[in-house]
């Protein structure tokens, strides 16, 4: 009998109640003004600002119709600027506000909190041979990603 594996299972189940944690957590920091998905977004900025939607994008692992409409949002309550180049008025730069960089300390502390509750009882080893897992597994699914964007679905494992 074949074993039914439960990564994807288990990945899910991390992922919504990693969410619930996390947002309670924001309120704690008194961080009522984003959710987690544009905090994910807000932490790309924070590790370089001034970049364009592609980039973000990219960052983010977020579709570019999704990233517009949480942009949109995010510039409503003034948190980023869409900021278009002298030089080049095709493209748009997605830079932070004076007012979010001061969320930053807030925010990273939330994420110190969060790492630390991941990896509770983890040694660094562990720590790096998981970390190595799951990006080798980003990067399987990033590829499958990509052949069936072009419409190449391989059904062979």
């Amino acid at each position: 009998m074949e074993i039914l594996r439960q990564g994807g299972y288990l990945i899910s189940k991390i992922h919504q109640l990693s969410s619930r944690i996390f947002a309670r957590k924001l309120k704690s920091y008194h961080i009522t003004e984003i959710n987690p998905a544009q905090g994910r977004i807000l932490f790309a900025l924070w590790q370089g600002d001034s970049i364009s939607i592609q980039e973000l994008s990219q960052k983010t692992a977020l579709g570019k119709s999704t990233l517009t409409r949480m942009l949109d949002r995010l510039e409503e309550t003034g948190h980023i600027l869409r900021v278009f180049p002298s030089n080049d008025r095709r493209k748009v730069l997605i830079q932070l506000t004076d007012g979010n960089k001061k969320m930053k300390t807030a925010y990273e502390k939330v994420s110190m909190d969060m790492i630390e509750l991941f990896y509770q009882g983890f040694n660094n080893a562990e720590i790096e041979q998981f970390e190595a897992y799951m990006e080798r597994i980003y990067s399987n699914l990033e590829k499958t990603e990509t052949q069936t964007s072009k419409g190449v679905f391989n059904h062979d494992p």
